[in-house]
């Protein structure tokens, strides 16, 4: 029976296969249409073809991810890398926003072709869009030569998250390009834009979670006196964790100088990096301590950073005794 209702599909004629592509359009009954195109098999790939590619983009766009994902079973590459390679003007924002959407979802697709032509066409379509479906599909590559859009994607705050899981993927390798990046602001140092500092940020978190050595934080060791405060912090992390021990003390003393900051995320990943170098931290935490009780007692009072460096120092007695 079931042989015989997947012939007839086959068999229906191109006005009903039509017929089936424009039910993609609707809200009761596109989830359905989609399973029997693909039971329409080849004869449903050149209209869902021309749904995707000649179809005009909208905010309406759940149709047309319908059409890709129905092409995707049908075994449709082709016409996937297709639609990611055409590069038309959007102008409306609503509907340029839709097709996005449709490209994520081609781009996801495509997972299940890891070919060199499949790699090739994400790493073009990421050069023109920033694209998460683009990204988490070239981290499955796992393959270093998309290195530079992955960390020019880190400059998207739409895109970064899934440009960290894609580097992360690719391991110790590309350290060497987070370094480069590190220090790398754009335009310049003293006119840093916005998206620039966003991007060296989320280069150093990756960078913590590496293995360096001494003469990669010796790379960007300048940096901890960077003007963006957690830069400047998360380089001090870097030295706890691959630098000598006059370096290590350096850090120290400037996370100390960084506490004030009024980031309080990034005040409480200050604490923790003191706290797990206490043993190198206690001196500069001690002489910070002694310069902070020597204002009035109203002002101690309100000094939360004193506060905190007092509680470092309790734990560094309570863990002698």
């Amino acid at each position: 029976m079931k042989a015989r209702s997947s012939q007839a599909f086959r068999d229906l004629p191109e006005k009903e296969i039509e017929a089936l592509v424009q039910s993609l359009n609707s809200l009761h009954e596109g989830e359905l249409g989609v399973d029997m195109l693909v039971a329409c098999g080849e004869r449903a790939i050149q209209p869902l073809r021309r749904l995707l590619l000649e179809g005009k983009p909208s905010g309406i766009f759940v149709p047309r991810q319908r059409a890709v994902r129905a092409l995707a079973e049908l075994g449709a590459k082709d016409v996937l890398l297709d639609y990611l390679r055409l590069d038309r003007s959007v102008p409306d924002p609503v509907a340029a926003h839709g097709e996005e959407a449709v490209k994520n979802t081609a781009a996801r697709a495509l997972r299940a072709w890891p070919t060199d032509e499949v790699y090739r066409v994400l790493r073009d379509s990421l050069r023109r869009h920033r694209l998460v479906g683009a990204i988490e599909t070239l981290g499955e590559f796992r393959r270093p030569e998309a290195v530079p859009e992955l960390v020019a994607a880190l400059e998207d705050d739409f895109c970064r998250s899934s440009a960290e899981d894609a580097l992360r993927k690719l391991g110790e390798t590309p350290h060497s390009a987070l370094i480069d990046a590190a220090r790398s602001p754009e335009p310049s140092g003293s006119r840093e834009n916005p998206s620039s500092r966003s991007r060296r940020r989320s280069v150093l978190r990756l960078l913590e979670s590496l293995r360096l050595l001494n003469e990669d934080w010796s790379q960007i060791a300048a940096l901890v006196y960077d003007s963006d405060p957690e830069i400047a912090a998360r380089v001090c992390a870097v030295a706890l964790a691959a630098g000598d021990r006059s370096s290590k003390e350096l850090a120290v003393r400037r996370l100390i100088e960084l506490l004030p900051t009024p980031n309080w995320l990034l005040q409480g990943e200050i604490q923790e990096w003191l706290e797990k170098s206490l043993d190198i931290a206690l001196p500069s935490i001690q002489e910070e301590i002694v310069r902070r009780e020597t204002e009035s007692a109203a002002m101690q009072a309100n000094d939360h950073v004193l506060r905190i460096l007092l509680a470092l120092r309790r734990k560094a007695q309570d863990s002698v005794r």
